[in-house]
C-alpha cells in the first residue's frame, strides 16, 4: 500500500513538473508580432535615413491598427503566467486608498468648494455649500455620470461665473486632449446649448456674467492658438476672434488675476513669452499687449492694488527676480527691482494676499517658502527639517486672508494640507492622505539623499527610499527614475501605490539629472539643445553610482521614465544596456529627428527651443546622434515593457511602435520585449482613478516578475 502511495505521489510531482515546463514551453513558443518592412527614405541636408516602418504613422490603416492588436495579444500571452500577480496588485494598491474620500474645501466668492470620490467610482464629484461647510451640499457635476458610455472621459477647465450662476467647462471623451466647452445653468441645472469644439477646455469669465473667453486649437497640429470671446446664448460661430498667435513656435493661455481685475492672455515659447490684459469690466474691449515680446526674455505677472509684480529673467537674471511696474506703466522700462537676482536661489513663484507677498523658492534642490509681509516686518521661511521633501502653495483664491494653504510631503511622509497663518505662524494640519490596510507606518522607510559624481564632476543629487533593515550587498532590486526636460523638477513626493514595490524589498530612486530645474535654471540649460547629452550621461552616471555603492547590481537595476523620460530610456538602452536587468518605457518620445522635421505633429515647432531646429545642420547631426530610434542596433538589450496610447497627442503612438519593431528586428538576445498600447487613451493613459491602477499593476509586475517574486 506504501509502496502504491509513493507511486502515485512520483507520478503527481512528474505530472506537475510536465505540467510546468510543457507550459514555460508554450510560453516561449509564441512568436512576436513582426511588422513588415517598408522601406522609406527620408532625405535632409543632402543626407538619406531608411525608415522601414514608417508605414506604422497612419492610425487610420487597418493594418496599422492590427498590428498594435497582435502586439498587445503577445504582451496578454507572454504575461499570462502574472495575470495572479497583477491582480493582487491591483487590489492591494486599491486597498490602500480611501474610495469616500473629498478634498480639503477651499472658499471662493461665497462658496465652498468640494472635490469627492464615492466607494466603487472612478470619476470626481465637483460640489460646493454656500457660506458655511454645514450648508446644504450643491453638486455642480458628477463625473460618474457623465462618462457612462466612454472608454475615457476628462471633465476639466471648470469656472464659475462672477454671480455663481453658471459655470463653464470643458470635457474630452477621446484622451487627446481635445475639449468642448459648454456651460451649465447652476440654478436650474441646464446644460446650454452654448458648445464650442475644439478648444483646450479653459475657459474665463467676464464680469458681466455673460462673456467668456476660451483658446482654440489648430486642427492639424493641436496648437493652442487663437483666443476668442462668446457671448452665452450665441452659436459659436459667432464668437469674435481676440487674438491670433501666428508665430507657429508660440502656444496660448487663458487667466484672470487672482483680484479678479484683469483678464489674461498669456502666449509663450521655450524661451520668451508674452501678456495681454483686459479690464474684467470691459470685456468688448481690447486686449493690451503688456510687455512686448523680445526673445530671450521670459516674464510672468500678478496684480495686487495698483501695481503688478513681475517674476522675470530680465538683466540676465538666470534664476529669475522679482520686479514691480505701476498697473498704467506696464513696460520693461518702468519696472524696478523688488527681490533681486541670486546666483545660488532659484525664484519659483510668488502668491499675493492683502497683507503678505509669498515666495516659492528653491535651492540646493530643495524649495522653500518664504513670508514676506507687506507692512516691512521682518521676512522669515516655512521650517521644513528633511532633505527629500516637497512643500508648494496649494489653492490660495481668497485674496484678503492671514491664511496660506500649502501642501508637505516627503518620500515616505504622506501629503499633507495644511493651513498656515501668516500673522500667528501657527499651523493646522487640515488634511494627512490616509493610507489604508493597517500596514503602513512611515518609521518603517528610510530616505535618504545622496550625490553622484558625473563624469564631468558635477555633482547629481539622487532621492531614495527603502525598507529600514535594506542590507547593501549589491542583491536589491532598484527601480531608478527621471525625467530630464523642459526644465521640470522631478520633487519627490509620496505614492502609497510603490508601497507594493517598497514592502517586497525594493529600493525607489530619483535621479535629479540636468534637464530640470532641480538645481536651479542652469541645471536647465545645461541639459537641453547642445548640452542635450547630459541628461543621458548623468542618468548611466547615477545607474553606476547605486551600483558602485551596492544599494543594486546590474542584475537587479531597472530604470523608468515617460514622454521626454522615455527619450532618456531610449538613450540609454543603446548606450549602456548592460547596466540594467529592465526598462519600463511610458509613451516614449523616441523618433527624434522625423518628428522634429514634421512641424503638422503636435508641439513640434514650440519644440525648437528645447531640442534644436534639425532644419538647420548643426542640430540635425547632434539630434540623430543620440535619437533612439535611429541607433538602434545589433546588440542585447535589457528586459523592456513599453507603453503608449493610440490617441495620444503630445508623443504619437507610432514612435514607440515604430521603436519597438525596430527593437525586434536588430536585437541581439532573447529578452522580454513588451508594446502595449491602451486603444482608448491618450498620453495620461486611462482616465479613471481605479483603471490607471491597472496600468501600473502591469509595470509592477514586470518587474516583480524579473525578479522572480510572483506574489
Amino acid at each position: 500500500m506504501k509502496k502504491l502511495i509513493w507511486f502515485y505521489c512520483v507520478c503527481a510531482i512528474f505530472a506537475s513538473l510536465f505540467l510546468k515546463i510543457n507550459a514555460q514551453s508554450m510560453q516561449n513558443d509564441i512568436s512576436a508580432p513582426k511588422a513588415k518592412i517598408i522601406p522609406k527614405t527620408l532625405k535632409k541636408h543632402k543626407e538619406s535615413r531608411i525608415d522601414n516602418y514608417f508605414w506604422l504613422n497612419d492610425r487610420e490603416n487597418s493594418e496599422v491598427i492590427d498590428y498594435l492588436n497582435q502586439e498587445n495579444a503577445y504582451y496578454e500571452d507572454m504575461t499570462s503566467h502574472t495575470k495572479s500577480l497583477k491582480d493582487n496588485l491591483f487590489e492591494e494598491m486599491k486597498g490602500r486608498i480611501k474610495e469616500d474620500d473629498s478634498s480639503v474645501p477651499y472658499f471662493y466668492n461665497g462658496y465652498f468648494y468640494i472635490t469627492r470620490f464615492e466607494t466603487g467610482q472612478d470619476y470626481p464629484i465637483f460640489a460646493r455649500k454656500k457660506g458655511s461647510l454645514s450648508a446644504e451640499e450643491e453638486i455642480l457635476f458628477n463625473c460618474n455620470e457623465m462618462a457612462k458610455g466612454h472608454a475615457y472621459f476628462k471633465l476639466g477647465g471648470l469656472s464659475i461665473s462672477p454671480d455663481n450662476k453658471f459655470a463653464s467647462f470643458g470635457v474630452d471623451i477621446v484622451g487627446r486632449r481635445i475639449y468642448t466647452i459648454q456651460v451649465k445653468n447652476l440654478e436650474t441645472g441646464e446644460i446650454l446649448a452654448d458648445k464650442i469644439e475644439n478648444v483646450t477646455g479653459a475657459s474665463v469669465w467676464a464680469n458681466d456674467n455673460n462673456t467668456i473667453f476660451y483658446v482654440r486649437q489648430d486642427q492639424v497640429t493641436l496648437r493652442a492658438d487663437k483666443v476668442f470671446r462668446h457671448k452665452l446664448n450665441t452659436a459659436s460661430e459667432k464668437d469674435v476672434l481676440v487674438f491670433d498667435e501666428v508665430d507657429d513656435t508660440f502656444n496660448v493661455s487663458i487667466s484672470k488675476e487672482k483680484s479678479r481685475k484683469y483678464i489674461v492672455i498669456g502666449s509663450g515659447s521655450t524661451l520668451t513669452t508674452e501678456y495681454r490684459i483686459l479690464n474684467s469690466n470691459n470685456p468688448d474691449g481690447e486686449f493690451v499687449v503688456f510687455q512686448p515680446r523680445v526673445r530671450g526674455l521670459e516674464y510672468s505677472i500678478s496684480h495686487y492694488e495698483d501695481s503688478f509684480y513681475i517674476l522675470t529673467n530680465k538683466d540676465k537674471a538666470t534664476n529669475f527676480k522679482l520686479m514691480k511696474t505701476p498697473e498704467d506703466k506696464t513696460g520693461k522700462k518702468n519696472w524696478v527691482d523688488l527681490i533681486p537676482h541670486r546666483e545660488d536661489v532659484l525664484l519659483e513663484d510668488i502668491e499675493i494676499f492683502k497683507n503678505y507677498l509669498v515666495v516659492e523658492e528653491r535651492s540646493n534642490g530643495l524649495n522653500h517658502i518664504r513670508i514676506m509681509p507687506w507692512n516691512e516686518e521682518p521676512d522669515y521661511y516655512l521650517p521644513f527639517g528633511s532633505e527629500t521633501y516637497n512643500a508648494y502653495t496649494t489653492t490660495n483664491v481668497d485674496f484678503d486672508t492671514d491664511i496660506l494653504r500649502y501642501s508637505y510631503q516627503s518620500l515616505a511622509t504622506p501629503s499633507s494640507i495644511i493651513d498656515f497663518n501668516m500673522k500667528t505662524k501657527t499651523k493646522e494640519i487640515l488634511k494627512e492622505q490616509e493610507v489604508l490596510g493597517g500596514k503602513f507606518d512611515k518609521n518603517n522607510y528610510i530616505e535618504e539623499r545622496v550625490w553622484a559624481t558625473a563624469r564631468d564632476g558635477i555633482k547629481v543629487p539622487i532621492s531614495m527610499v527603502y525598507k529600514k533593515g535594506l542590507e547593501k550587498n549589491g542583491k536589491n532590486p532598484l527601480l531608478l527614475y527621471a525625467y530630464g526636460s523642459y526644465g521640470i523638477t522631478m520633487d519627490t513626493y509620496f505614492s502609497s501605490t510603490r508601497l507594493s514595490l517598497l514592502d517586497r524589498g525594493f529600493v525607489y530612486a530619483i535621479a535629479h539629472i540636468r534637464g530640470g530645474e532641480d538645481l536651479g535654471r542652469q541645471w536647465y540649460e545645461d541639459g537641453k539643445l547642445l548640452k542635450k547629452k547630459n541628461t543621458f550621461t548623468d542618468f548611466i552616471d547615477c545607474s553606476k553610482f547605486v551600483i558602485d555603492q551596492k544599494y543594486t547590481s546590474s542584475e537587479h537595476l531597472y530604470a523608468e521614465g515617460g514622454s521626454a523620460g522615455g527619450l532618456l530610456m531610449g538613450v540609454i538602452v543603446n548606450e549602456a544596456p548592460e547596466l540594467y536587468n529592465g526598462v519600463i518605457a511610458q509613451v516614449p518620445f523616441v523618433d527624434v529627428i522625423t518628428t522634429m522635421l514634421d512641424d503638422s505633429i503636435p508641439l513640434t515647432t514650440g519644440e525648437y527651443d528645447e531640442w534644436g531646429n534639425p532644419n538647420k545642420k548643426e542640430y540635425y547631426d547632434y539630434m540623430l546622434s543620440y535619437s533612439p530610434y535611429d541607433n538602434v542596433k545589433a546588440q542585447e538589450y535589457p528586459n523592456m515593457y513599453v507603453s503608449t496610447g493610440l490617441h495620444d497627442s503630445q508623443v504619437q503612438y507610432w514612435e514607440p511602435a515604430k521603436w519597438v519593431a525596430k527593437l525586434r528586428d536588430l536585437k541581439t538576445n532573447d529578452k522580454l520585449l513588451f508594446l502595449d498600447t491602451n486603444m482608448d487613451a491618450g498620453h495620461g493613459g486611462a482616465s479613471g482613478r481605479f483603471e490607471a491602477l491597472k496600468d501600473l499593476a502591469k509595470e509592477f509586475s514586470f518587474l516583480l516578475d524579473l525578479e522572480k517574486i510572483k506574489s
